[in-house]
């Protein structure tokens, strides 16, 4: 019987009242508790005793115990347990998607697509230990060999969103496990099970070893600073706003042992409509990319900049089709708006709203929330200098901006801080090429929306979106890291001999 089989009768997952530390599933020793929600209906989903900062020095512990033996097995071995995950996913598909509906308020659309992406990166997972390569490089010395190996970092810790939060988590941790590493995932308090404590399920059930994954669900006042600061982890990876993404990037720097970050930060996309573009190839992509998983993606749409000439024509096309847009129920297969978190982001959002319902915008869709589901926004005659343009919304709230041609267009999409995602509608294919290499972002999608993540393409932002890189080379890159060894075969010359003098035989 293979390993698909044996999982052809699997029963759902015990409650996940306990963590993953140390190889066991044991109550966390805060006296604090999570009280994990369901965001549209209210009710508790799971009471966690969290982590204490004693449970948070036992994962790192364990992890640099687990990672030295870990990184010693086969390529193939750890390609085996990549494969495995992405099956024991495939049997547990239902119960996966409906976790996401629950405690994150995705909609079976999002959750769905959310599976699909975390599957992916499993898969993709597979085959990266087979792509960390060394380098034999030429040296100035005569009898000199020169090689450069390519190893894991050791142990990585990675700090994960409630928006997106099983895959934002497995990005980070499917690579980072596959090439060698052992990992400690603090996941928000929002999802603490979508973002660790089921991938730490599904892991171990794929037969990865004790304690080469620890999920530590604690408050950041008790072990957030501690968690990046921890003298274990050469690695910190995190995903979230730009603010908090700066103050890790500080304790990294200033930890008693330096460590490298990795950074996917805030965004404020924008999707261009140039004067030529198909309105209705725009209309859909704009709808989908703006209002998908209520708007709280890092690379949603944040402003839609639509040339003057077609300016009126898409505002009209756009607001009839959001109007239309089921709202309620994320169980509901047609339901495209669901819940916001929790209530302090709704009111966050409220706030907003009343700050542009005063101060010169056009609202041309609205409506009053039903608990924490907030109904679609749209707002004309917004200009770039305003709030709601300026600022990321995380939420249904689609300002839509009027740009005189081209350059203008260009110039109002640049004009942020951010550079995360972004887009550009276009019938003429190079143009919308010329237009992306100009446009100050990571990526740049013409004639498609601007929330894209596929394995083995470079995902990441410029300016305040980020630093780094994930997925596929890239990902590589960031969970490991280059040693320089030389081999000298022959005796070496040195000072005072002339002929050493005159090549390289010393550096800085």
């Amino acid at each position: 019987m293979n390993f698909g089989q044996k999982l052809s009768q699997v029963r759902p997952y015990a409650d996940f009242d306990t963590l993953a530390i140390a190889g066991t599933w044991r109550k966390g020793r805060s006296n604090k508790v999570n009280r994990d929600l369901n965001p549209y209906t209210g009710e508790v989903l799971i009471e966690i005793p969290q982590a204490s900062r004693d449970d948070l020095d036992e994962a790192y512990a364990s992890a640099a115990k687990a990672q030295i033996a870990w990184a010693e097995r086969l390529p193939g071995e750890r390609a085996e347990v990549m494969r495995r995950a992405a099956v024991v996913m495939e049997a547990r598909r239902e119960e996966i998607i409906g976790w996401l509906i629950r405690e994150s308020g995705s909609t079976r659309i999002k959750a769905t697509l959310e599976w699909e992406t975390v599957h992916a990166v499993m898969l993709e997972a597979s085959s990266l230990p087979y792509l960390v390569e060394g380098r034999i490089l030429p040296a100035d010395v005569h009898g000199k060999e020169s090689r450069v190996y390519r190893k894991p970092v050791g142990v990585v810790g990675v700090i994960s969103p409630w928006n997106w939060p099983m895959q934002l988590t497995n990005r980070s941790l499917a690579p980072a496990l596959a090439v060698g590493n052992a990992v400690v995932v603090k996941p928000a308090s929002d999802t603490p099970v979508t973002g660790g404590l089921l991938l730490a399920r599904i892991f171990e059930e794929a037969g990865l070893p004790p304690g080469a994954l620890n999920v530590v669900v604690g408050a950041g006042s008790e072990i957030g600073d501690a968690f990046v600061q921890h003298p274990v982890p050469r690695v910190i990876s995190f995903t979230g706003s730009t603010p908090v993404g700066r103050g890790i990037a500080r304790l990294a720097a200033e930890a008693s042992v330096m460590k490298r970050v990795d950074l996917e930060l805030g965004g404020n996309s924008p999707f261009i409509v140039l004067d030529d573009a198909d309105l209705e190839q725009a209309v859909e992509a704009a709808v989908f990319g703006k209002f998908l998983h209520q708007g709280q993606i890092c690379m949603i749409t944040n402003r839609f900049i639509v040339d003057e000439v077609v300016y009126e024509p898409f505002l009209g096309r756009f607001a009839e089709r959001v109007r239309g847009l089921r709202v309620g129920d994320p169980d509901q297969p047609d339901t495209v708006i669901g819940p916001i978190i929790n209530q302090r982001q709704l009111e966050g959002l409220q706030a907003r709203l009343k700050e542009a319902q005063g101060t010169g915008p056009r609202q041309v869709v609205g409506g009053e929330p039903e608990g924490l589901v907030l109904p679609p926004h749209v707002f004309a005659d917004v200009t770039n200098e305003m709030p709601l343009a300026r600022e990321e919304s995380f939420g249904p709230i689609a300002p839509v901006i009027r740009a005189k041609n081209e350059e203008d267009a260009l110039r109002i999409a640049n004009d942020t801080e951010y550079g995360l995602s972004s887009c550009v509608f276009t019938q003429d294919l190079e143009r919308g090429v010329r237009f992306a290499q100009r446009v100050q972002a990571g990526m740049t999608h013409v004639n498609d929306q601007p929330v894209n993540d596929l394995p083995f393409s470079p995902f990441g932002g410029e300016k305040n979106s980020g630093i780094g890189r994930f997925n596929g080379k890239w990902g590589i890159e960031a969970f490991t890291t280059d040693h320089w060894i030389t081999i000298q075969h022959t005796p070496r010359a040195f000072p005072p001999d002339a002929h050493a003098i005159t090549g390289p035989w010393a550096g800085g």
